[in-house]
């Protein structure tokens, strides 16, 4: 298996000037899989562990409504063979104790530490880059055999 990413060549403009004419370059982004419905999942995981998938469906909705309990009271969740998760938020800062408050909130989020384990597999997973230009013409491949990146030219050694 190996990941695919996409190198497409866009416009870059670096400022807001009307005469800055831009530049070509090629962006890498992952190529975006179809969404796994939960359903798939758990028929998956009921084929993969032995178990009806009435039983999986019940399990994973209660493991999901614990993580979800269990987050929200400010811990942080192992998921199986993934890692932890947590909810943080970002806020300002203010220098007066009195200024505290909740307004000062002004995102929540959701972080995610992956597992060393789940970080080792994606570091030694293949990549499938596919180059195109910008008229959409696949100009490019390039596949690495395994985890490995090439190194970067003219990197000190």
């Amino acid at each position: 298996m190996a990941l695919r990413v996409k190198a497409v060549e866009r416009l870059l403009k670096f400022t807001n000037n009307e005469n800055d004419p831009g530049v070509y370059r090629y962006v890498m982004k992952p190529e975006m899989y179809s969404t796994l419905t939960q359903a798939k999942v758990i028929k998956e995981a009921a084929l993969r562990s032995g178990v009806s998938q009435g039983v999986m469906k019940a399990c994973w909705d209660a493991a999901g409504e614990v993580i979800k309990a269990w987050a929200t009271e400010g811990h942080s969740v192992a998921l199986p063979g993934l890692g932890n998760m947590r909810f943080g938020l970002r806020s300002k800062a203010v220098e007066n104790v009195n200024d505290v408050k909740a307004g000062l909130i002004s995102s929540r989020r959701i972080i995610f530490t992956p597992s060393v384990d789940l970080k080792d597999e994606l570091a030694a997973t293949a990549i499938v880059i596919s180059c195109y230009d910008r008229t959409g013409k696949e100009v490019k491949r390039v596949t690495s055999t395994s985890g490995e990146i090439e190194e970067p030219e003219n990197s000190p050694l």
